[in-house]
């Protein structure tokens, strides 16, 4: 089996397993168990607290102590146990803490698959700003397909999309011990310092301006990114409340609807190469934040019946470049600009501003503003179309503070290079 396949196969089920219920997870809360939607909010802060220490923590012990390929691997089966047990929770409470366990165990799964994919093609010999693109490409495929096994098997409102993720991710556990060895790349390098020592060279980079603008505002866009995963099928699912709209498509099946927006970022996770060559990191990054404020102003318009239906289309398609504009340039930028002593940790370090603190500020506040706000008396019913108009303006403010503050000049060789620039190795070695 060659090596970019055998990458292929980690991506497809590194987001299968998620897709099998991040997005169906509320129908499950709201339509099964009919719990109350203050605590659904701290169910999705669970992916931002668990992200906050967890993947730092492993890049870490990737970087130092064990093999990248196993210490996923281990992950994956952990995870995947957890998984087995969420169905038979019956309290609202208890069932946070065991999502939140399973996100402990997931969550460090996302940056270490980039880092076991980066170290596999780069020592036999790919680009991986060409060829790594091609291959995450399979993990939104995995996610897209996870959506639709568990809408058209009926799994939406059930227990069942526990299970299927929990095969999945046990599966992926046993498969990643199969993959080539990654081994630790910082393990024999000594420690002169207790920061050394510990694995923590990588928070030298918030030392650099440049960085810590970076990381800063993937934290504040980090806050935007889990809005539409928490809500969207939450919102078409409130549809079903008026009568004109209760057996259109959109109501009926609206993981599928909402499965465009993954359909969607295929597409621009292989324009990225192009985009990153001709217009640079802060351009493609800027481009991502103007895409969600595009991507909540279509949805504060949508509606399942005609011409409705087309601006939520139009939204999950702006989707796309929103996610994977900044999400994938943003760990290119980081494996560019970093030493590869640190790559792991700096890896984590980057989805610990973005699905960590970004997560936990997006999930809390949007909660109490959306239970203060834009919440009906009766408890219930909410205002969709200012609630979808509040998050662009957000994403509209970071994106004005984003041309203002972020300063990084375009090199078109940059994105060849796997070297970092010498500014930032004199950081690191500092």
């Amino acid at each position: 089996m060659s090596t970019k396949l055998r990458l292929i196969i980690l991506s497809f089920l590194q987001f299968f397993i998620w897709g099998s219920w991040l997005i169906t997870i509320g129908a499950y809360w709201f339509q099964t168990k009919q719990w109350s939607g203050a605590q659904f909010g701290a169910i999705f802060s669970t992916m931002g607290i668990a992200s906050i220490f967890m993947p730092s923590l492993m890049g870490i012990v990737a970087d130092k102590w064990m093999n990248a390929e196993k210490l996923y691997g281990l992950l994956h089966i952990l995870g995947g146990v957890v998984l087995l047990t969420i169905p038979m929770v019956a309290d609202p409470g208890m069932f946070f803490w065991v999502i939140l366990l399973n996100m402990i165990f997931y969550m460090p799964t996302l940056a270490l698959s980039i880092a076991v994919s980066y170290s596999v093609l780069k020592r036999e010999g790919f680009n991986i700003v060409k060829d790594y693109p091609p291959i995450r490409v399979w993990g939104t495929i995995g996610f897209i397909v996870a959506m639709w096994t568990v809408s058209l098997l009926g799994f939406e409102k059930s227990a069942s999309q526990f299970y299927v993720a929990a095969a999945a991710a046990i599966l992926l556990g046993f498969y990643s011990f199969t993959l080539p060895k990654c081994p630790p790349t910082a393990k024999d390098t000594p420690s002169r310092s207790l920061v050394d020592v510990l694995g923590l060279k990588s928070f030298a980079l918030l030392r650099d301006t440049k960085m810590l603008t970076f990381f800063l505002f993937a934290l504040l866009l980090g806050a935007a990114l889990q809005l539409t995963n928490a809500y969207g099928d939450t919102f078409l699912h409130d549809f079903d409340k008026v009568p004109a709209y209760q057996d259109s498509f959109a109501v009926k099946y609206p993981a599928i609807i909402m499965s465009i927006s993954q359909i969607s970022e295929t597409l621009f996770i292989l324009a990225i190469p192009f985009f990153l060559r001709r217009f640079g990191i802060k351009q493609v990054m800027l481009f991502s934040m103007l895409a969600w404020v595009l991507r909540f102003g279509l949805l504060a318009y949508g509606t399942p019946d005609s011409p409705g239906i087309w601006l939520i289309v139009l939204s999950c398609i702006v989707y796309g470049m929103a996610f994977d504009f900044f999400n994938i340039s943003g760990s290119l930028f980081v494996e560019t600009q970093t030493a590869s002593s640190i790559r792991a940790s700096a890896q984590g370090l980057f989805m610990m501003m973005t699905n960590g603190f970004g997560a936990v500020l997006g999930s809390s506040v949007s909660g109490i503003v959306i239970e203060k706000y834009f919440t009906a008396a009766d408890g219930i019913t909410k205002d969709w179309h200012s609630i979808w108009l509040a998050f662009a303006a957000y994403a509209l403010v970071i994106a004005v503070l984003f041309v203002v503050l972020f300063k990084h000049k375009h090199s078109p060789q940059e994105q060849d290079d796997a070297e970092p620039s010498e500014q930032l190795l004199s950081v690191n070695q500092a």
